[in-house]
């Protein structure tokens, strides 16, 4: 077959891509070559949009153990010799197209990056977005979605702990679906994904190859067409016992001491683990490829190497120490076999029968190595134009505030997501102990300490599209405020972002301005980034969906007796309100949703007010003054305080601040405000220690279910409950 420029661009490179390998090569590449060059040259591998800037992130602090990129997911000291390793990652584009499938492979994926750096996962978490709840073709891919996580993660014996949920027409054809994992590993205990030692034996462990998952990285890095469907086979299929037993066998071999490296098989399979292993350490292997075993007959080299068959891993086993990894992989009825070597010359050889199918140095392939990096060209959006021009006067306040609060519980981005989490699994496993109390934050047990681990998601897609730079601080101040709104004290995050098509100029400013508010809000809550995902070409024909740098947040309870939850206690217990109440309705989800408003600002956002209330926030739980803590976020106020009253269906009552509107009093979205609740021998203490903070006095906790609002009463916690609980599953069913 003669390949030419042409070929190359059938490939998803461009010419100046293909006269670049052949410049490395020396001479023009074979099919096989140039299609590994394909995948691992594509967005989703090589990151080659946005890696510039990604470096300009803060990837330094005391409890990074590694720095970010240089393993499959971050790694940070949680103390008492323990340490946390943790990831997200995305897999949108297989869920549009075949949404069990695609969320499925998503979470066994995220999972296997932490089990392969020797960490057993203790909790996974999700961040989704879907479109309108109206077309039926959102409540597919929901169900579909929601059912392929709770499969595998229910299967596979990881609770799902938390995440979040958004619905926005943006996002009609193309969801988002960001899976999460959090594991725990011993320091000094963890394992490289990398590859030395001349001669030593290089194995392939655990399911069959097959053709499933073909060309998945370059169908992750093109925008969802018409045609999309078409492109099926590049859905992996999942295993979700099968990878269970990959994880005990995996962690079974790391304490024998016999592995050098292990790297998992995701993104271009055979192709990207051969060759970041192998550039990871300097040397090269050769691989026979007629050794790997298949699942089908007469699969073809290329076939083979570019296979994303799941629940599979590359390993490097100590020569002479073969006999123990097969000994533990027989023990778990998984192949272990045999299929190369590691060489000293740092190429790629891959033998088929004999015959060299591809012979490519390994260090052109990976990140950081030979594939390009672009700096693409930037341009502030038109629509910010229709968004500064926003007037809140425009907007009258409403007669019937009780009405707009009842329409805004029943929103799918506010109401429960009960009909959700209930498919999860939140307590499976004895790897930890997931507690199931309502809190701002997941908080998951670290088994043989007395510590704890406080994970979030976070991300609200409409502020960044409003203001990409105050949005994405947002994201990241968002997730703290959760981290310590839960007792914990933030350490880092690892990130996922979804933008839409990189050579879209505007859609370039969005990812550009969100990675320098990202850097900035990470640098000032002293959480740096352990790595991540970039997704970019979540873009259909009807254009791209809200940038949506997604934020995955780990922190850390010295003692699980400082653990905070959201919900008040008992009646008589005062309620207060930390920050300030602010005369904005901007970017709220009453205004956009109920009122009607498509374009407002972000609402106010400053970085040292934020940073000063957690600060304080964090002092008074360390006080043990507190007997409930809730930030405010998606549907201001009044929305805080209902999902505090509600787990326990106590009333309480507020009073209004009449130097602010009402609408914007109760349902505006200004951050850095949360809602803490006291008994009341200890609201003088709390008023003391506030001192030089901004607070307020809202109301207190009764013992009637009822809400009072100005001393007019707008019915029982019960039935709001009832309609915050039910909202979503109506929706889902077309009700």
């Amino acid at each position: 077959m003669q390949i030419t420029v042409d070929t190359a661009l059938q490939l998803g490179l461009n010419e100046a891509e293909f006269e670049q390998i052949k410049s490395i090569l020396g001479r023009t590449p074979n099919f096989t070559e140039l299609s590994m060059y394909s995948v691992m040259w594509s967005e989703h591998c090589s990151y080659k949009n946005s890696i510039a800037w990604l470096k300009t992130l803060p990837r330094e602090g005391a409890r990074l153990l590694v720095k970010a990129g240089e393993e499959n997911a971050g790694l940070v000291d949680i103390g008492d010799g323990y340490a946390c390793v943790f990831k997200i990652e995305s897999h949108n584009h297989p869920s549009a197209i075949e949404p069990f499938q695609g969320a499925a492979t998503g979470v066994g994926g995220i999972h296997r990056d932490i089990f392969t750096m020797g960490a057993r996962p203790v909790a996974a978490l999700n961040s989704l977005r879907f479109g309108s709840l109206e077309d039926p073709k959102t409540r597919h891919l929901l169900e579909g979605i929601v059912q392929g996580i709770g499969h595998y993660g229910n299967c596979f014996g990881v609770p799902t702990v938390g995440g979040e949920v958004y619905f926005e027409g943006c996002y009609n054809t193309n969801p988002l679906v960001n899976a999460m994992s959090v594991g725990v590993v011993k320091v000094g205990q963890t394992v490289s994904a990398t590859a030395h030692g001349a001669g030593n034996p290089v194995f392939i462990v655990g399911s069959d190859t097959g053709k499933d998952g073909m060309g998945g990285a370059s169908f992750a890095s093109a925008d969802i067409t018409e045609d999309s469907a078409e492109d099926l086979p590049a859905v992996q299929v999942g295993d979700p016992f099968q990878e269970k037993k990959l994880l005990e066998a995996c962690l079974e071999l790391v304490p024998t001491g016999a592995l050098i490296g292990m790297q998992d098989m995701g993104a271009a399979g055979i192709t990207c683990s051969t060759a970041e292993m192998s550039a990871k350490g300097e040397h090269g292997m050769r691989i026979d490829l007629d050794k790997v075993p298949a699942r089908q007959e007469g699969m073809k080299a290329w076939e083979m190497l570019l296979s994303e068959s799941q629940e599979r891993m590359l390993i490097v086993v100590k020569k002479g120490r073969e006999k123990e990894a097969l000994r533990i992989f027989e023990k778990w009825d998984l192949n272990c076999v045999q299929i190369g070597e590691v060489t000293r010359e740092p190429l790629l050889r891959f033998y088929r029968y004999g015959e060299l199918e591809a012979e490519v140095p390994a260090e052109s392939l990976v990140l950081g190595g030979g594939a390009p990096v672009y700096q693409r060209d930037y341009r502030e959006p038109a629509y910010l134009q229709q968004i500064r021009a926003f007037s809140a006067g425009s907007v009258p306040v409403p007669a019937d505030l009780r009405s707009v609060a009842e329409q805004l519980v029943q929103l799918p981005a506010i109401a429960s997501k009960r009909w959700i989490y209930t498919q999860y699994d939140s307590m499976v496993g004895t790897g930890n102990a997931s507690t199931n109390a309502p809190s701002d934050a997941a908080v998951s047990l670290v088994k043989g300490t007395e510590k704890a681990l406080a994970m979030t998601t976070d991300c609200n897609g409409y502020y960044v599209y409003a203001d990409p730079y105050k949005g994405a601080q947002i994201a990241v101040a968002e997730a703290a405020r959760n981290i310590v709104c839960s007792g914990g004290t933030p350490v880092a995050i690892t990130n996922c972002l979804n933008f839409g098509n990189p050579y879209d100029p505007e859609v370039y400013y969005q990812f550009v301005q969100a990675i320098k508010g990202m850097g900035d809000a990470c640098t000032k809550f002293d959480t740096p980034v352990t790595g991540g995902n970039v997704s970019f070409y979540n873009q259909s024909p009807d254009g791209p969906v809200y940038p949506t740098p997604v934020i995955g947040m780990v922190g850390v309870l010295d003692r699980m007796e400082r653990r905070m939850t959201l919900d008040f206690k008992q009646a008589g217990d005062v309620i207060y309100l930390l920050g300030q109440s602010r005369d904005d309705i901007a970017g709220s989800m009453y205004l956009r949703k109920i009122a009607g408003m498509a374009f407002s600002p972000a609402p106010h956002f400053n970085l040292d007010e934020e940073y000063n209330l957690q600060q304080m926030t964090a002092t008074l739980i360390r006080a043990g003054v507190l007997q409930s803590v809730h930030d405010v976020s998606d549907g201001g106020l009044l929305v805080t305080l209902l999902e505090s009253a509600m787990p326990r269906e106590l009333g309480f009552s507020l009073q209004t601040d009449p130097a602010v509107r009402a609408d914007a009093f109760l349902f505006g979205e200004a951050q850095s405000r949360i809602v803490v609740s006291v008994q009341p021998e200890q609201a003088q203490r709390l008023e003391q220690l506030l001192a030089g903070m901004v607070w307020s006095r809202l109301g207190e906790v009764t013992g009637n279910g009822r809400l009072l609002v100005d001393q007019a009463d707008w019915g029982s916690i019960g039935d709001w409950k009832e309609q915050y609980d039910t909202a979503l599953e109506r929706k889902v069913s077309g009700f």
